[in-house]
């Protein structure tokens, strides 16, 4: 079963293609995240400060737009946009995975951070959001790299490796909390 507290509006099928977009594509993750975390973003400012091709962001801006992961809080140009968080959780066999802008923000990062695409192509998306939740017990002092390494069958070097380039990530997302 999956849960989602995505904006409404959009069916829930169209947020879910979306939400796997973002999943697969650094550039529209780094979209979204960016407007999540920019007051008034605008397709100037994407263009600008991610460093990103005006077609692709007006393109991955619309993507996002019908997915129902931003929407428009201003109607005349320059557009402004504004997203909130996601969280979506999938269950399958049991199992609970929870998608958070947290996890696309880790993805978004595998185009400025070989580490973390490095341990994408290793261990898939799953990998990376496990990592995730070690990461953040990393940052609170309570799991080191020898632990995850132990538990997760990895060497101690590609976990201390995940988990100094996830640290970021976490920090960013905690502050923001």
């Amino acid at each position: 079963m999956a849960q989602s507290t995505t904006p409404t509006g959009t069916p829930p099928i169209e947020q879910l293609r979306t939400l796997v977009d973002l999943l697969e594509n650094p550039t529209l993750a780094r979209i979204y995240i960016y407007v999540l975390q920019t007051d008034g973003a605008t397709v100037e400012n994407l263009i600008t400060n991610l460093d990103i091709p005006q077609g692709t962001a007006y393109d991955y801006t619309g993507k996002l737009e019908e997915g129902g992961l931003i929407t428009k809080t201003r109607e005349e140009r320059p557009y402004e946009f504004a997203a909130e968080p996601l969280s979506i959780t999938l269950t399958t066999d049991g199992e609970a995975r929870t998608i958070t802008a947290e996890l696309v923000d880790a993805v978004g990062r595998r185009e400025v951070v070989e580490d973390i695409d490095v341990y994408l192509d290793r261990h898939g998306i799953d990998g990376l959001a496990t990592a995730l939740e070690y990461a953040h017990e990393y940052v609170d002092g309570t799991v080191n790299h020898r632990i995850m390494a132990r538990e997760l069958d990895l060497s101690p070097l590609e976990a201390e490796i995940i988990l100094q380039a996830l640290e970021p990530v976490v920090l960013r997302h905690r502050n923001d909390e």
